[in-house]
């Protein structure tokens, strides 16, 4: 029957890098502070003209950046074609000139959810050792002026592995209902980064779920066992005193990567 519309509504999931230094995190702000979510809110009403709720994966904190958060979201867009190429082309033209990309977009089961459904997460910690600041990269580091003792923060490392209670590596403000959490894998690389002697070295961490602050907590923990303030085996104290004082400082958000997210 005429003027009868159709109801089209698919379901989206994209994949998104970003540059976090200038948001306020991830999540909209009630104050209209800038954020992740909000430009990319507004980027998709300025292309189909409907206001649309994204949900992501998970809520980075202000100043940690993205090479592959994922998002969902449902789109009604008539009896239109709309390829995935086409969407994320759409969004991205509205997002110029934001540090904020679609990677990828794809047409998803309704069933899908972008933070329900994640399997595993891959955060990575970048730190740069070398006397000299690094300027081209000092948005995406942690910079220390000297050495680190990288054995001993893989051997601290180790015993952060398994499922354990991380009270002593969690925000004080978390909201989440258990410390409780499996940290499936951390890792530490390290490489020259210059040719004046300035090293480079990656933490990375998986899991399924994160607490608030566990990866940058972590992080900070390493970071004051490679410099010598704690010993390897300290590590395993700090763990279990349960007791986020006893824990190295919350590394600078600027060093921290979302990098990737599973699903089945």
């Amino acid at each position: 029957m005429a003027g009868i519309y159709k109801v089209m509504q698919k379901r989206w999931k994209i994949t998104i890098e970003y540059n976090g230094t200038d948001y306020h995190g991830w999540q909209r702000q009630k104050d209209g502070i800038a954020s992740i979510q909000q430009s990319i809110e507004i980027a998709i009403h300025k292309f189909c003209g409907q206001d649309i709720a994204i949900t992501a994966a998970g809520r980075t904190d202000a100043g940690v950046h993205a090479h592959g958060q994922v998002a969902h979201f449902d789109l009604d867009y008539g009896d239109r074609e709309l390829t995935p190429y086409d969407l994320a082309k759409a969004i991205n033209a509205h997002l110029v000139p934001e540090p904020i990309a679609i990677v990828k977009a794809e047409e998803v089961d309704s069933e899908f959810h972008a933070r329900f459904g994640a399997t595993n997460k891959l955060y990575r910690y970048h730190i740069i050792t070398r006397h000299a600041p690094p300027i081209h990269d000092s948005a995406y580091v942690w910079h220390h002026k000297h050495a680190m003792d990288i054995e001993a923060m893989r051997m601290g490392a180790l015993y952060l592995m398994g499922h354990h209670d991380f009270t002593s590596f969690r925000d004080a403000q978390c909201q989440a209902k258990s410390p409780m959490r499996t940290l499936d894998r951390v890792e530490i690389f390290h490489d020259h980064y210059d040719s004046y002697g300035g090293e480079e070295i990656i933490i990375e961490l998986e899991a399924q779920s994160f607490l608030h602050h566990q990866c940058r907590n972590i992080a900070g923990t390493l970071v004051d066992v490679g410099r010598g303030r704690y010993n390897s085996k300290d590590v395993k104290k700090i763990l279990e005193a349960k007791d986020r004082t006893k824990a190295g400082m919350t590394a600078p958000a600027s060093g921290l990567s979302l990098v990737r997210i599973d699903y089945q």
